[in-house]
């Protein structure tokens, strides 16, 4: 089974934009198309609500025999925002659930979880709230964490669960250019770690790391308004595949999909037999 995750920065821009960066997102969205992946899962689609007939033309066009489903951002919190979907081939009939955590502010409300169950496993996918400017919506940010660790525990007890996701912060002093630089920045703080790890503890592993433990300068985030971060490989590890450890070992890849250019976040693909 191939599934592909991808924090894309706009499904309209990536659809129906004209501008060079649209383009570079549309490449990539026709190389993802062309991998055939089981399932997709995109974050931070900012639709307003539903997607319109430009967006389900254009999706009907560049992935045909694909079913898709979404989730925006709702009052009251901003309007878009954030945001989730999945595309998975229409042999699949999947029960899908948009699930609430009771997390803290608006969190519940802007669009960041979906999840596919499968007769024997869910697939879910997440785009978890960034710390943001000065740290500002840390403590929310570890309050997230909390009730989407206890969420996740609650699935894989029911069935393997593989979870893709932007999780927003990079693990490891591996899993960053320059982790002495950032200590106190949003995605690398001690707090937004420790409550990564403890999600790995909770029964979860690193599908990349299972396969590549010591792999260095592999990164799925390039800071877009800095020219050179894609040049220089000035990058972070913020995209994941995570899956439950009882199947860990029917991992067969795990790896970042070239995105040539285009800077910000990159597709992380995993392939598994199950």
């Amino acid at each position: 089974m191939k599934l592909i995750s991808w924090n894309i920065d706009s499904l309209n821009a990536a659809l129906t934009g004209t501008s060079k960066r649209a383009g570079e997102t549309r490449e990539t969205l026709k190389k993802i198309a062309a991998a055939q992946p089981d399932v997709f899962a995109i974050q931070e689609t900012k639709l307003r609500k539903d997607p319109t007939k430009k967006h389900r033309d254009a999706l009907a066009k560049l992935f045909p025999g694909y079913n898709y489903v979404w989730r925006s951002s709702e009052e009251p919190a901003r309007k878009s925002y954030a945001g989730t979907m999945y595309l998975y081939k229409d042999s699949y009939h999947p029960k899908v659930t948009y699930p609430t955590i009771d997390a803290p502010s608006t969190m519940d409300r802007e669009g960041r979880i979906i999840t596919l169950e499968f007769p024997d496993f869910y697939v879910t996918e997440v785009y978890t709230p960034n710390s943001g400017s000065g740290l500002k919506r840390l403590t929310d940010r570890q309050g997230w964490d909390t009730q989407y660790r206890q969420y996740l525990s609650k699935l894989t007890k029911d069935k393997p669960v593989m979870i893709s996701g932007d999780f927003n912060v990079a693990h490891e002093p591996i899993d960053l250019a320059h982790p002495s630089n950032n200590h106190h920045s949003a995605g690398y703080t001690d707090e937004e770690r420790e409550d990564f790890t403890k999600l790995l503890k909770a029964g979860f592993t690193d599908s990349f790391r299972k396969l590549y433990p010591d792999k260095t300068g592999v990164y799925s985030w390039w800071a877009q308004r800095v020219i050179t971060s894609k040049q220089n490989n000035s990058g972070w590890r913020l995209d994941y595949w995570l899956v439950s450890d009882r199947i860990a070992d029917k991992i067969q890849q795990s790896k970042v999909v070239d995105t040539g250019k285009r800077r910000d976040h990159a597709p992380v693909e995993l392939v598994i037999d199950l």
